[in-house]
């Protein structure tokens, strides 16, 4: 996260994790291997808060559980949540591919579910990909802007009650905005 893929070496990796680098090269060939199987398991852990909801679930229990588990997840891995912003900002190099096949179909999924449940009358009528994108955004605010919010809020940290309130407004937000009172 400090240094970015370009600035990263396995020399470097090897002395921070504490271990000889033949034990990195054993398992990767590259500092590209990394950093790809590091992106992967973010956005697996991210996907997994909303992977299991069905049109068969209640839209206002699944989105709450959803909005709690990322901001959860921005208070505890806020790096993570940097290094994915980064390689966006920074047009996707390593991620590219993914973003164009397993995401892509995984937020279609998502979409229809959400669809579904709109379809059904138990939301209003949104855009699903835009109330994912919404979630998204504000949850991961927190990791990613953490200096801004602070000062914002003139404290030098965030405490686990901020993040409770974090997740008690976005859900309040977001469900109102579903009509999900």
């Amino acid at each position: 996260m400090e240094k970015g893929l370009k600035g990263a070496s396995i020399k470097k990796i090897a002395e921070i994790a504490g271990i000889p680098r033949s034990n990195i090269h054993y398992y990767f060939k590259n500092k590209t291997e990394i950093y790809q199987q590091l992106l992967a398991q973010i956005l697996q852990t991210w996907n997994q808060g909303f992977a299991n909801f069905t049109a068969e679930d209640d839209p206002k229990k699944a989105l709450t559980q959803y909005i709690y588990a990322k901001v959860m997840y921005s208070k505890d891995e806020p790096e993570a949540s940097k290094i994915v912003a980064s390689e966006l900002i920074h047009g996707a190099p390593i991620l590219s591919e993914h973003l164009n096949t397993d995401f892509k179909d995984w937020v279609r999924e998502k979409a229809d579910v959400i669809q579904q449940w709109i379809d059904k009358g138990a939301m209003d009528p949104i855009n699903p990909y835009h109330l994912l994108f919404l979630i998204w955004s504000s949850t991961q605010h927190y990791a990613n802007f953490d200096v801004e919010v602070v000062a914002a809020l003139g404290k030098n940290t965030m405490a686990q009650s901020d993040y409770q309130q974090i997740a008690e407004s976005i859900t309040t937000i977001v469900l109102k905005g579903c009509g999900l009172e």
